[in-house]
């Protein structure tokens, strides 16, 4: 039966198991707990009667409790457990009468010793193993031992068989083992849908183990097995899933064979048991189902792009697993195709976690390899296959190639991650490679590629220390020169040549072209790392350089390199800076008198200049005048005489000559624009000193970036606009003239300039500072008529736009990306562009830019964890940013219908994240223990006097400040029923620090009321809330009631609190507190006796109990939490005292009474 065996042992579940003790074993008799607290539902059942105890029954289950203590000597017991098997099926047992012994020696004890009674004994141990949890690796070790015994005995009793039945084909054989497997599979079968958890784990465990141990089972048993686990795959507990996959992942191997097309099948099994598992596979919530499903399926073709889609499974160790266990055993590599190989590459060596990252370098450095490697020497007969092959630099030129490095060699690609790996993992490798002039002379993509990642490699592995293998194996700067040029003039070549190919030739050239324009590109990165100290090979390649650069066919990618390469060789002092600027713009004048004078020397003419490209178009234009009445003479002769025909057509013709004239300039125009445009970008991205100290930077931006920044032309338009805006970053009064020309670009400009727009303001900001936000264009000055409020900043507006463009999403994302570049940087900290990223993070219009997600998801903690300023900025905004998300949620609700409203608020509902969810995060980032540094060191771990680590006291007042703000909105009146919900719901979760801290505090400004003076407020706002009834629930008043707790904790400078109040007429003193006083019950009228040993908490639970016991006997609503109590509808203010606490409970006119302010304050008084 195909498939594959299961090495996996069963690992821990993952959910509470109740622990017994290790020593606890099967014979171990049940105890039953006396305790109330006993889970039992139902009475215990008694032991059925297993009839009389025998010798044999002795001996198998002395060898069970011996295989449950260690699996060390199982294969000791396996074989004395066979001799017991061999002795009762195969030896006819011989009577005594009872209590003799037979001639095999064995007391019968008035039961016969056959085989039927080996396996009713076998199976009796078996059954005991069903009541064992999880977490006893008793039950683990004695499953092992039963598969291993069957294991065994069915080999003994197939090689029995065949000695005695040659001639025989049967496939399944009817032996004693078969026997044994079948009654003991019976017997579990029927577990299978217990409702105890435990005995379906234990059962679907067995019965997977029997599974994988056996090489033939039944058919009609192997049917029933099928719809049994068939129906486990969907139970509750991920354990017995588990389980259930490992049996199938064997079982599905006999799909091939036929059973899919059996059309007699039951409903069940229709749809394919491999289509099931993969279902499973890609669904299941489990990780441990999942990781079990992609070690056990069978590999088929069906089956393999399923499993390498687990490459992106979100649990780590499933992932980790495919690359160190099913990737290694799925054989050779290349037989996946090559952009599948790219992927699990990038896949793997871009992983989130570390763990799968090694396994994905270890599987390309040592699988993939030897797989290349291998079946060269064993071609070459040097050495055989599996074993690890010497280094064999052809075998890696080979991986190389099978990762196509033309593609994924490039900047960003993920070869350079592979070959990062493999030289580091590899040192035989490195010591074995060379590169003599033989190599240089025939360089190919995949040889390039091996020498520019060993020279990266070499360069800045290990803090430099093997750089010397780059003296020792590379060229010298002069050679590598010449080398250089060689390749460069094979690329200009077949550029030249690719112009104008043969129709047959196309194809290949272009193939050529693409390889070639690669190893120059290689050649080129490695010529950035040259030491340029030899004189004579450094002016070898700036002569070099600055020919290349004037090359109008050079590719865009390997100009960006040359100038580069070029800017290096010079130097970085400011002198050799300006000689750089010049030798590019000479360059730069060249390229434009080669594009623009091909077709004036075709003609016989001279070479025009950058301003006669534009006189050229203007030439034109009269032409195009003159030739329209000629148009319309044609349509009036064609009316009148017939023998003109022949003349008209001359006309069109002469007329098309100059249509295509007029567009060959134009085309040519902008090929000058774009080629020279694009080298200046190159320059101007590798200079870094003032504009206006750079004679040769004004007249390039004078002569060829306005100009362009002016055309009519899209493309050109918005490379000069490029140009532009990284000359504003070498000159701040130049960015500050520029920046109503950006604000415009982006109002007015398509999409692309929209985003080049948000870059260059983003740029231009990080770069010159804040100050530029204090310029005329960015901030206008107030006018006398604008009275009520300041004029809009252009740059707040341009920001929230782009936020709001959700038909945009490359603008929404790169608006984010910039806007929390400046927020980190406090270039632009603006509360309201906070808020808006805010309600753009949790909107649902963004659910698809997952670039604005993910830049957001990174942005926030990092923002509110790094500096208090940041925290408070995002305190103050949280109830605007709710109130906000709650009409977005309304506004969904209205579109979907009334469903809506009745789902929880806490939850998902019409596509959008839940409230309360926003509202814990909200919480946790303005939560001030949670900065990670503080400029005044109040916030951390510190050490105490006897070593250990103490948790200093957080000091701050962003969540104090924000519990009051959210009380006042909930006062405000304004406030809707559901968002009334979500604030209360902030409130308990909220850090109050205790008052007494404040004192000691030297951060907190004279202009900010104190902490104390904030709790206080606090206070007042959430007594009054309690009185009035402002929220109608039992929830919301309880998170009411718990922040009302920790205000007066706070007050009283912790939970250990001075007890010495006096009561005034408006409210209780405290020390310098003035808290308002809720119902207080006078000591004299409360008729309660506290004994003088009784705390001040059990006084509380007291008077606790009795509000809840007579609320309860009334039959009303009672609404408990840990210090307030609410009975009825509403509260009434009573004028006047009772005579006693239990009166005042149970008069008519008082529906509630707050326990914190009338029992808590009674307790005190009485105390």
């Amino acid at each position: 039966m195909p498939g594959r065996v299961s090495t996996r042992p069963s690992r821990p579940s993952t959910a509470a198991v109740t622990r017994k003790p290790s020593t606890q074993t099967l014979s171990t008799t049940t105890r039953v707990s006396t305790t109330t607290t006993s889970r039992i539902s139902t009475a215990p059942h008694p032991i059925p009667d297993e009839g009389p105890s025998s010798v044999l029954r002795s001996q198998i289950c002395a060898l069970f409790a011996d295989a449950q203590r260690t699996t060390a000597g199982h294969r000791k017991l396996v074989i004395n457990l066979r001799k017991i098997m061999e002795r009762c099926c195969y030896e006819a047992p011989v009577s005594t009468g009872r209590g003799g012994k037979g001639s095999n020696g064995v007391e019968a004890n008035g039961v016969d010793d056959d085989e039927e009674g080996f396996v009713t004994e076998v199976g009796r141990c078996v059954v005991r193993v069903m009541a064992v949890k999880k977490s006893e690796s008793v039950g683990d070790r004695v499953v092992r031992f039963l598969g291993l015994f069957l294991k065994h005995a069915s080999e003994k009793d197939t090689a029995l068989m065949a000695e005695s039945m040659v001639d025989d084909t049967e496939a399944f054989l009817d032996t004693p083992t078969t026997r044994l497997t079948t009654h003991i599979l019976s017997l579990l079968l029927p577990l299978l849908s217990s409702k105890e958890k435990t005995v379906r784990y234990r059962s679907t465990q067995l019965i997977s183990h029997v599974i994988n141990s056996l090489d033939a089972i039944d058919d009609d048993l192997f049917q029933l097995l099928r719809l049994g686990l068939l129906k486990r795959i969907r139970d509750k507990e991920s354990m017995v899933r588990v389980q259930a996959v490992l049996g199938l992942g064997r079982l599905a191997g006999n799909e091939t064979d036929g059973d899919q097309g059996n059309e007699d099948s039951d409903e069940d099994d229709s749809n394919g048991l491999l289509e099931k598992l993969l279902q499973v596979l890609q669904n299941d919530p489990s990780a441990d189902v999942r990781r079990s499903l992609l070690l056990n399926l069978p590999l088929t073709t069906a089956t393999l792009p399923y499993l390498l889609e687990r490459a992106r499974d979100e649990d780590a160790a499933t992932r980790r697993a495919l690359y160190s266990r099913l990737l290694p055993a799925l054989g050779d590599f290349r037989h996946l195709s090559l952009s599948m190989r790219e992927k699990l590459l990038r896949w793997g060596l871009r992983d989130r976690d570390e763990h799968v990252r090694k396994a994905a370098g270890k599987l390309f450095r040592d699988r993939w390899i030897e797989d290349c490697a291998g079946t060269r020497n064993t071609e070459e007969g040097a050495a055989p296959t599996g074993e690890i092959p010497p280094p064999n630099v052809d075998a890696l030129l080979e991986l190389l190639e099978r990762i196509d490095v033309v593609n994924s060699g490039v900047e960003n690609g993920v070869a350079l991650e592979a070959m990062k790996g493999f030289w580091e993992g590899r040192p035989d490798y490195r010591a074995a490679v060379t590169f003599d002039d033989g190599f240089w002379d025939a360089l190919t993509a995949e040889s390039v590629f091996m020498v520019r990642s060993f020279n990266d490699f070499c360069q800045t592995a290990e803090g430099g220390k093997i750089a010397g293998l780059v003296e020792e194996k590379m060229p010298e700067v002069t050679k590598f020169a010449f080398f250089l040029q060689r390749y460069i003039n094979k690329l200009v070549e077949s550029l030249r040549r690719e112009t104008t190919p043969e129709e047959e030739e196309e194809d290949e050239a272009e193939d050529n072209t693409v390889e070639e324009e690669f190893v120059v590109e290689q050649l080129l990165q490695i010529a950035l790392t040259l030491d340029f100290t030899d004189e004579i090979g450094r002016r070898k390649l700036f002569a070099l350089m600055r020919e290349t650069l004037a090359i109008a066919e050079l590719p865009e990618e390997v100009t960006k390199l040359v100038v580069e390469v070029l800017r290096g060789i010079c130097g970085d002092d400011a002198g050799a800076e300006r000689e750089f600027c010049g030798v590019v713009l000479e360059a730069v004048a060249e390229v434009h008198d080669v594009i623009g004078g091909e077709d004036s020397h075709a003609e016989g003419e001279e070479e025009d200049s950058f301003v006669s490209a534009h006189s050229t178009i203007l030439e034109e234009a009269p032409k195009k005048e003159t030739a329209k009445p000629k148009k319309t003479t044609k349509k009036k002769a064609s009316r009148t005489r017939r023998s003109d025909v022949s003349m008209e057509d001359d006309d069109d013709d002469e007329d098309e000559e100059d249509n295509d004239e007029e567009d060959e300039n134009a085309m040519r125009e902008i090929t000058i624009n774009m080629k020279c445009l694009h080298i200046a970008q190159c320059m101007l991205e590798n200079v870094g000193s003032p504009l206006q100290a750079n004679v040769h930077l004004v007249a390039m931006l004078n002569n060829l970036v306005v100009p362009a920044v002016r055309s009519h032309e899209a493309p050109i338009r918005e490379r000069g606009l490029l140009c532009l805006g990284l000359c504003c970053l070498l000159d701040k009064n130049l960015a500050e003239e520029n920046l109503t020309l950006f604000l415009h670009c982006f109002a007015k400009g398509h999409d692309a300039l929209q985003i080049y727009a948000l870059h260059i303001l983003s740029d231009i900001l990080t770069t010159h500072g804040p100050s530029l936000l204090s310029s005329p264009i960015l901030a206008p000055p107030a006018t006398p008529s604008s009275k009520t409020q300041p004029p809009p900043n252009p740059l707040t507006k341009l920001f929230t736009k782009a936020l709001k463009a959700s038909d945009k999403p490359l603008v929404q994302a790169a608006a984010c990306t910039s806007l929390c570049k400046l927020m980190l940087t406090q270039i632009l900290p603006d509360a309201d562009l906070l808020r808006a990223l805010v309600v753009s993070y949790f909107d649902p219009a963004t659910a698809n830019n997952l670039a604005l997600r993910q830049g957001l998801s990174y942005f926030f903690p990092v923002y509110c964890y790094g500096q208090t300023e940041n925290q408070e900025r995002m305190g103050r905004i949280v109830t605007a940013a709710l109130h906000a998300l709650v009409l977005v949620a309304e506004h969904l609700d209205d579109e979907v219908g009334e469903s809506g409203e009745e789902e929880e608020f806490g939850g998902k509902r019409s596509g959008m994240v839940g409230l309360g969810v926003v509202a814990g995060l909200l919480v946790e980032w303005t939560d001030p223990r949670k900065l990670v540094a503080n400029a005044e060191g109040r916030l951390g771990v510190v050490v105490d006097e006897q070593g250990r680590e103490v948790k200093r006291v957080v000091e701050e007042q962003v969540q104090v400040r924000l519990a009051r703000d959210v009380l006042e909105r909930i006062h405000s009146g304004s406030v809707g029923k559901e968002e009334k919900k979500i604030l209360a719901s902030l409130l308990p979760k909220l850090y109050i620090p205790p008052s007494s801290s404040s004192s000691s505090s030297s951060s907190s400004s004279s202009s900010s009321p104190s902490l104390t003076e904030t709790l206080t407020e606090i206070h007042t706002l959430t007594t009054t809330a309690l009185e009035s009834r402002i929220f109608p629930d039992a929830t919301s008043r309880n998170a009411l009631t718990k922040l009302l707790g920790t205000v007066e904790k706070s007050l009283a400078g912790g939970p250990k609190r001075a007890r010495s109040r006096s009561r005034g007429g408006s409210g209780e003193v405290e020390g310098d507190v003035t808290i308002p006083a809720v119902a207080a019950v006078d000591e004299e009228e409360a008729g309660t006796d506290v004994g003088q040993g009784e705390g001040v908490e059990d006084a509380e639970e007291k008077n606790h109990a009795v509000v809840k016991d007579v609320a309860e006997d009334e039959g009303e609503d009672v609404d408990v939490t840990p210090t307030k109590m609410a009975i009825g509808p509403e509260v009434h203010e009573q004028p006047g005292t009772k005579d006693s606490l239990l009166e005042e409970l149970l008069d008519d006119d008082v529906d509630a009474m707050d326990v914190d302010g009338g029992i808590e304050g009674e307790t005190d008084d009485l105390l």
